[in-house]
């Protein structure tokens, strides 16, 4: 090993003798390390940009906010339930009377939004979905309630019919079991105005019935509510698996067939792009992809045919146990996979994540 001494004609491998001298502005520094020569071209370089905690949160066009957070939750009928969901790890049902205990830990964690899901469980279905908008149903009393004891939340409401139809089916049907289109969308679009009425901020309709969008906009405007509420359409909602643990816990599965003719087929990217555009015509404010981690592109596609609406996406029920399931089995740690799968939503253009990890991500984002 060689040392350097100042003034010493000691000189550095790899130099002749004659090369440097005190005076010369090559002359090695004190403990200086040599050169290294590179054939490795300036813009190759990267990893400067990212050698720093916070000049790695630079490199992203998007980072996670407690105001991009919606969180879903199950509203039952039942006032004083909560009731755990075995299949969502975490999630319960709630009744009207335990908003208080269960919203206010998350409100005072800076809690900024719900969409509600209505789970009723003591009343008589019919073919129509009578129950949706009854005065005194889950959503409705929700709505009053969160509003009253949390005015500062925005409060949406998911506008569907699976969960109060005999036939578990999210539109009318005709008599062989087939979607009646317009009848659904009379019905849909009269829950969605009569949740308005209620004090909800947004509605969305999950639903899927074409021209929905439209006709529940003409009925807000005609209601009053045209620019009171906030219409976010679930655009592109595929016919996915990973909607199991939502269905035992909002008790909506169809009693016979499937929505595979309603809901689009996952391989569908050009239907997709239709759905999103229409949806977009037709007086949608907000766009929403579900499910979200399987469908980034279609996420992306969306950011850019409809790039001045803000765009939502839904990471489902089955997504959220996915990540849940291989933490618990230590394939990698909790924190970590559920920042990544929310990034990678956020990188293909997403602004509003609705996720069932949202009381984590209020701890979270505070570290």
């Amino acid at each position: 090993m060689s040392f350097f001494l100042r003034g010493s004609k000691t000189d550095w491998p790899g130099q002749p003798a004659s090369a440097a001298s005190p005076s010369d502005p090559s002359y090695p520094p004190t403990a200086a390390f040599p050169p290294t020569s590179s054939s490795m071209d300036i813009s190759s370089i990267l990893q400067g940009g990212y050698q720093h905690p916070l000049s790695r949160s630079w490199q992203s066009r998007r980072q996670l906010t407690k105001s991009m957070l919606m969180y879903p939750i199950f509203i039952t009928d039942d006032p004083d339930a909560s009731v755990e969901i075995k299949t969502l790890p975490g999630q319960r049902r709630w009744g009207v009377n335990r908003l208080e205990e269960f919203l206010g830990p998350l409100v005072k964690k800076g809690l900024k939004s719900v969409i509600l899901f209505g789970v009723p469980m003591n009343c008589e279905k019919d073919e129509r979905g009578t129950p949706a908008d009854d005065p005194s149903g889950p959503v409705i009393q929700a709505t009053k309630k969160i509003a009253s004891l949390f005015p500062s939340i925005y409060i949406a409401a998911d506008v569907c019919l699976c969960e109060y139809t005999s036939h578990g089916h999210c539109g009318v049907l005709h008599a062989d079991g087939s979607i009646n289109t317009e009848p659904s969308v009379a019905r849909i679009a009269e829950v969605a105005v009569n949740y308005a009425r209620a004090g909800v901020h947004c509605v969305a309709p999950s639903d899927m019935m074409d021209g929905r969008i439209k006709a529940i906009k003409r009925g807000l405007i005609d209601a009053g509510f045209g620019n009171r509420c906030t219409l976010m359409s679930y655009s592109a909602k595929f016919a996915s698996s990973l909607y199991g643990p939502f269905r035992d816990a909002a008790g909506s599965a169809p009693s016979f067939g499937d929505r595979k003719c309603y809901q689009l087929p996952p391989s569908a990217k050009g239907l997709a792009r239709r759905a999103i555009l229409r949806d977009a015509n037709e007086g949608a404010d907000i766009l929403m992809v579900k499910p979200a981690l399987p469908y980034l592109d279609i996420i992306s596609d969306a950011a850019q045919i409809a790039p001045d609406h803000p765009l939502a996406c839904y990471q489902v029920s089955g997504e959220y146990a996915m990540v849940c399931a291989g933490a618990d089995a230590g394939v990698y740690e909790l924190r970590t996979m559920a920042f990544e799968t929310v990034d990678s939503m956020l990188r293909a253009g997403a602004t509003l994540i609705l996720t069932y990890f949202t009381p984590q991500f209020l701890d979270w984002l505070e570290l």
